[in-house]
């Protein structure tokens, strides 16, 4: 009994010195490096789509600090300085490099011809970042919002809202890439709904007011926001003020837009399209070609609602809208 038992201890000892060389001999986990270009990294809305960007990372077994370091680049809404930033995770050899907007796109595809990119613009066919949706070619994949479709219906929403609307003020940067696009989806849209159409020009934010005198001056019922992360959004909470003061509804694109005072917004999730990015990053670092991966369009719209904002405004708005709505703020 004696011998048995010493026996065994000597197994189990020699046991676990095998688990433990086994374990030493393991090659270690590899930890990948990623880039992030943003445009801005506004405290608006920046923060919590990059969270929902990590929280996606996280879902797929990608956890920073542990097998994973992101290299996060912002211009701060500088767009000139996003070639140099680009350049900066080039020479870093990340991986991947996700760059979302109009702007860090074609900054990030001007910079390598080889790492793969996962970007977020409106139309990159129209731009020259990729052949076409099912086959992107080349080294960009990732997503399309297709706002130049939806601002049609974004128009189609706000006349619903505002029945005996006539003169909508649009606000554009000119510098948009993309804008042909969505002028010609909503001048379509306005000749069927009646509507006459009032562009205004904001390329820069010391301009935002001139515009807002020339749509008073010619006696604009509502504003139509075309946005684009370089000016127009970073303007929001003046031009929800200046709507507010002067008793306009106004369409946005972005639900945040909504969350700070503005009437209704309709648009894709943005946290969804970030989630989104994480998919695509876990599929290049896979080995997935980004010339293979079709470039998607989101798959959900959401109409957003602001209610205090419509009573503030003196609007009652048809139960058919309501019924639309998937967010009503109260």
């Amino acid at each position: 009994m004696q011998r048995r038992t010493v026996g065994l201890v000597v197994i189990l000892a020699l046991g676990v010195v095998w688990w433990a060389l086994a374990a030493d001999a393991q090659p270690p986990k590899k930890v990948h490096r990623i880039g992030m270009l943003l445009s801005s990294a506004s405290a608006l809305w920046a923060h919590p789509l990059l969270e929902a960007f990590r929280q996606g990372l996280r879902d797929l077994g990608y956890v920073e600090g542990q097998n994973l370091v992101i290299e996060y680049r912002s211009a701060e809404g500088h767009d000139e300085r996003l070639p140099a930033l680009a350049a900066e995770l080039v020479q870093l050899q990340v991986e991947v490099m996700v760059a979302p907007g109009p702007s860090a796109g074609p900054a990030a595809h001007h910079a390598t011809r080889t790492i793969p990119i996962v970007m977020a613009v409106s139309d990159p066919v129209e731009q020259g970042l990729i052949a076409s949706f099912a086959h992107p070619g080349g080294n960009i994949t990732g997503v399309s919002n297709l706002s130049a479709e939806l601002v049609g219906k974004q128009l189609e929403l706000l006349k619903e809202a505002v029945p005996p609307l006539a003169r909508v003020a649009v606000l554009v940067n000119p510098a948009t890439p993309g804008l042909r696009l969505r002028l010609q989806s909503l001048t379509e849209t306005a000749r069927v709904l009646g509507l006459h159409l009032h562009v205004l020009e904001v390329g820069r934010p010391d301009e935002l007011e001139q515009a807002f005198a020339a749509l008073l001056h010619a006696g604009d019922e509502a504003v139509f926001v075309v946005s684009e992360p370089n000016v127009i959004e970073g303007l929001t909470g003046r031009i929800v003020v200046f709507a507010a003061q002067h008793r306009l509804p106004a369409m946005y694109y972005w639900k945040f837009e909504v969350e700070a005072g503005g009437l209704m917004s309709y648009g894709p999730s943005l946290p969804g399209l970030y989630r989104r990015f994480a998919y695509f990053v876990d599929r290049l670092l896979k080995g997935a070609k980004p010339a293979d991966l079709p470039v998607e369009q989101p798959m959900k719209y959401e109409l957003v609602i602001n209610l205090k904002t419509a009573q503030a405004l003196g609007l009652t708005l048809p139960p058919t809208l309501l019924l639309q709505a998937d967010e009503v703020i109260r």
